[in-house]
């Protein structure tokens, strides 16, 4: 499913207008995006929780040449998947 199937379901389920679901989907994923970037956790009690964190800098090849490379160290957006989301999917 991608984003507007998703908000063609909400708008479908809620009874509200296509717009104003995406209006809704595309705020909450702003701020989480906003909030994760400034080192806060964004948990969603029963889905899951947003954060970031740091990987180290390591080495790796390039898979064209064989060359060992440098990968510099840099910070990541991290999923941690909530209990009740892990049994559904389960």
């Amino acid at each position: 499913m991608n984003k507007t199937q998703l908000v063609d379901a909400l708008a479908q389920q809620t009874q509200l207008t296509k717009t104003s679901v995406e209006d809704v989907v595309n705020a909450a994923l702003d701020l989480i995006k906003k909030s994760v970037k400034k080192g806060e956790d964004v948990t969603l009690v029963g889905f899951g929780t947003f954060t970031k964190s740091k990987r180290k800098a390591r080495s790796g090849r390039n898979p064209q040449t064989g060359k060992e490379i440098k990968i510099q160290a840099m910070t990541v957006p991290r999923f941690r998947a909530g209990k009740e989301f892990k049994d559904a999917v389960r």
